[in-house]
C-alpha cells in the first residue's frame, strides 16, 4: 500500500512516499523558505535527485510542485493519482478534539479550520495540504495525525493555567502542546536504544518553531507550548515566553492594534526580531563573521533551552538523557555545544569531537564522563504518520 505523507510546517512542507507495512521509502523531498524569494525544493527517488530555487509564496504553490514531479513521466514515481491509496497530513492543533489519528471528513476539516485560531502559522497550511490532496487524488483515504494528540497525557497540575476554572472547564483553555508526533518518535527510538525499563528523557525538538518535552516513561508530561504554538523557547519567528504585560502597553500606551500584535509576536520576533533573519543558518554565518546581534541572539537562544531543561530535571526529580531534533538540532553543532556548555552540574557533558561529525543516523555525542546521554536523533514525522495511518485503515 503507497502511503503518501505531507507534513507542512510553518515555511516549509515534507513529504514522503512510503510503501507499507514494508516502510520502503519510495520518494522523499522538501519545500523550504516558502514566501521567501529564493524558496527551495529537493525530491529525492533511488535513481533521481532534485534541487530547484523558485519563488514559491504560499503551502499551495509548494504542494502543486511536489505532485507534478511525483507524476512527471520521467522523474516521478507513480503513474496515476491512483497509485496513491492513502494520504497522511500532519496537522498541529487538534485541541481536546482529536486524542487519536482519524480518517478526515467535512468534520474533521470543520475542526482543523476552527483551530487555525490558535495555530496560524500551521494549521492553515494543514488544511490547505488536505483540500489539495483530496482535489489530486480523489480516491485516496484521507488521515490526520494530529501533534496535540502526544500530549494528552500531560497531567492537570502541568497543563492547567492559573486562571478562573471556567475557562478550563468550560472553555478548554490549557496546555495542548505541539510537535507531538516528533517527540514520541524520537523518545521511543532513544528509549530503544538505551535500553530503558524506566526513562526520564528531555526532547529538544528545534526547527523554525521550537519545542522541548518532559517524556517518563515514554508519556509526555510536560511540554514547553502551551494552548498555541507561540509560548517556550525563542523561535524562527515567534516570540516564546513573554511578560504577558507587554501585550498590555503595547495596546494601551503604544496604540497597537489586537491584529498587530498578534502580527508583532507570531511573525515578525524571534531571531527575525533580533537579527533580520528567521533562518539560522543565516544566523549563524553572520555570527561567525562577528556579529554581534547574531552572536547574542545564539546565546539567547540556548539560554532559554537551559532554562528549560533545569525546568523538567526539576519536574521529573532525574534524567536519563537529552535529545537534539528536527532540522537545527539534527544539524546545527553550534545550538548544541550552546545548550550543552557549562550544564556538567546535572551531568551533561558534550564531546565536541563527536558534535562536530555528521550523520543521518541516531549519534551519541556526549562524553564518556557524562552521567547524561546526549544523543542526536533525526525525527521520521513522515514514518510515524505512515505507521498511524497504516494501522488505522488496515
Amino acid at each position: 500500500m503507497n502511503i503518501l505523507i505531507i507534513n507542512s510546517g510553518s515555511s516549509s512542507i515534507k513529504f514522503q512516499l512510503i510503501e507499507m507495512p514494508s516502510e520502503a521509502l519510495i520518494c522523499s523531498g522538501l519545500v523550504e523558505r516558502i514566501g521567501h524569494k529564493d524558496a527551495s525544493l529537493n525530491y529525492k527517488t533511488n535513481s533521481v535527485s532534485i534541487q530547484q530555487t523558485d519563488k514559491i509564496r504560499t503551502h499551495k504553490e509548494g504542494l502543486h510542485k511536489i505532485v507534478k514531479l511525483l507524476l512527471d513521466p520521467e522523474k516521478g514515481v507513480i503513474e496515476s493519482t491512483n497509485d496513491i491509496k492513502i494520504v497522511g497530513h500532519r496537522v498541529v492543533h487538534g485541541g481536546n478534539s482529536f486524542s487519536n489519528t482519524t480518517l478526515i471528513t467535512a468534520e474533521v476539516k470543520q475542526d482543523i479550520q476552527k483551530y487555525a485560531a490558535l495555530a496560524p502559522l500551521h494549521n492553515p497550511g494543514n488544511l490547505e495540504g488536505i483540500l489539495v490532496a483530496e482535489e489530486v487524488f480523489p480516491l485516496a483515504k484521507q488521515v490526520a495525525v494530529f501533534d496535540t494528540a502526544f500530549h494528552q497525557t500531560i497531567p492537570e497540575v502541568a497543563n492547567k493555567y492559573a486562571i478562573p476554572n471556567n475557562f478550563y472547564e468550560e472553555q478548554g483553555i490549557q496546555v495542548y502542546g505541539f510537535h507531538g508526533t516528533s517527540h514520541q518518535y524520537v523518545s521511543e527510538k532513544a528509549i530503544a536504544y538505551l535500553k530503558l525499563k524506566t526513562s526520564k528523557i528531555i526532547s529538544i525538538h528545534l526547527g523554525n518553531g521550537c519545542s522541548m518535552t518532559a517524556i517518563m516513561d515514554g508519556k509526555s508530561m510536560d511540554h514547553s507550548l502551551g494552548f498555541t504554538p507561540s509560548n517556550g523557547l525563542i523561535m524562527g519567528t515567534r516570540s516564546g515566553d513573554i511578560d504577558h504585560g507587554i501585550i498590555y502597553h503595547l495596546v494601551n500606551n503604544l496604540a497597537y492594534s489586537m491584529d498587530e500584535v498578534k502580527d508583532l509576536l507570531t511573525n515578525k520576533s524571534g531571531m527575525l526580531g533580533l537579527t533580520g533573519h528567521s533562518d539560522l543558518r543565516d544566523i549563524e554565518a553572520a555570527a561567525e563573521k562577528g556579529n554581534k546581534e547574531c552572536i547574542l541572539a545564539l546565546n539567547m537562544n540556548a539560554y532559554r533551552i537551559k532554562k528549560y531543561i533545569g525546568a523538567y530535571v526539576a519536574a521529573m526529580n532525574g534524567l536519563d538523557a537529552i535529545i537534539f531534533t528536527a532540522g537545527i538540532g539534527e544539524n546545527s553543532n553550534m545550538i548544541r555545544k550552546l545548550v550543552c556548555a557549562e550544564m556538567d552540574y546535572f551531568g551533561i557533558v558534550l564531546d565536541e569531537a563527536k558534535n562536530e561529525l555528521r550523520s543521518k543516523e541516531l549519534r551519541e555525542i556526549s562524553s564518556s564522563n557524562s552521567k547524561v546521554k546526549i544523543l542526536v536523533i533525526p525525527t521520521n514525522e513522515e514514518l510515524e504518520i505512515a505507521k498511524q495511518a497504516f494501522n488505522l485503515l488496515k
